[in-house]
């Protein structure tokens, strides 16, 4: 190999090096994240149609999610007086507390939000068990600490409360809720009806869960865990992000592409002129 030849190609390595351009099989690809957002509207029977709405997005990363999510018009304080909060099932300890959203990412039943023909008794209400047909069963229960497990369904010492809130939290989902995420069959249903609008049906029938406080002698009625608002989770436009990047426009990877040829364009450029400025010091050296 020849001086010229000797200098260019360590030039060459330089130039690429230089600015990180990985080449091909040198290095793996970045991760993506994977984004879901769900719309949530009033359930019908249950919460008058624009009284409660919310919005919530849902990231993947992995079996990692991280869960953002506002919601307002809801419930949001239980009743003071004891009489009615003994009729309802509830201990007279939470007299005027922040009325309690349980809240689940459902799985594995129909991928929607049920309709009023869901009401099976006629009674007026949709309870949790009429609505499961079309969202299924609990997956993962939007717990603000603590189990995220579906044993976690109804424990209202970890639930969101309040008319309005805004909730977030990164957890570790589990193999059945992942897997209906990605197979498009989660839906996002917010638990706790506004007893101001709910049907009176829901006030002095027992909940179809069969949930009982300690030491209370009448089980939770149906207004504590029916479905108020609710909302398919779907994959947005912009669902593919490598991790640590902007996002383009449509979500298309085309411009990240283009930009990556660009730079290594450049430093194709850096290596030419290194390689040709090694031989213009070798002829001038011969």
């Amino acid at each position: 190999m020849n001086k010229s030849m000797r200098w260019a190609v360590p030039f060459a390595a330089i130039g690429i090096a230089g600015l990180g351009i990985a080449l091909p099989g040198t290095a793996s690809a970045a991760s993506t994240s994977t984004t879901y957002t769900a719309s949530l509207q009033s359930v019908p029977l249950n919460t008058p149609s624009g009284a409660a709405s919310g919005t919530l997005t849902l990231t993947l990363n992995g079996d990692q999610a991280t869960v953002s999510e506002h919601v307002s018009g809801l419930a949001d304080k239980l009743p003071t007086d004891k009489a009615t909060l003994t009729a309802l099932g509830i201990p007279t300890s939470f007299a005027g507390a922040p009325f309690p959203h349980v809240q689940h990412i459902h799985i594995n039943g129909q991928g929607t939000c049920p309709t009023s023909s869901a009401d099976n008794n006629g009674d007026g209400a949709l309870s949790t068990v009429e609505g499961q047909p079309a969202y299924g069963a609990i997956g993962t229960t939007l717990s603000t600490k603590g189990d995220t497990s579906a044993k976690a369904a109804t424990d209202v010492t970890v639930a969101p409360g309040g008319g309005s809130f805004t909730y977030k939290r990164t957890f570790t989902l589990n193999k059945a809720t992942l897997s209906a995420i990605q197979n498009g069959t989660a839906v996002i249903v917010v638990h706790g009806l506004n007893p101001a609008t709910a049907p009176k049906a829901t006030l002095s029938t027992p909940n179809s869960l069969g949930v009982q406080f300690p030491g209370e002698k009448n089980k939770l009625a149906l207004i504590a865990t029916a479905p108020a608002i609710c909302g398919a989770l779907q994959a947005s436009q912009m669902s593919s992000t490598p991790v640590g990047s902007s996002p383009t426009g449509g979500g298309s990877t085309s411009g990240i592409e283009d930009e990556a040829l660009l730079v290594a364009g450049g430093g194709l450029v850096l290596a030419a002129g290194g390689a040709f400025a090694a031989r213009r010091r070798s002829a001038r050296q011969s």
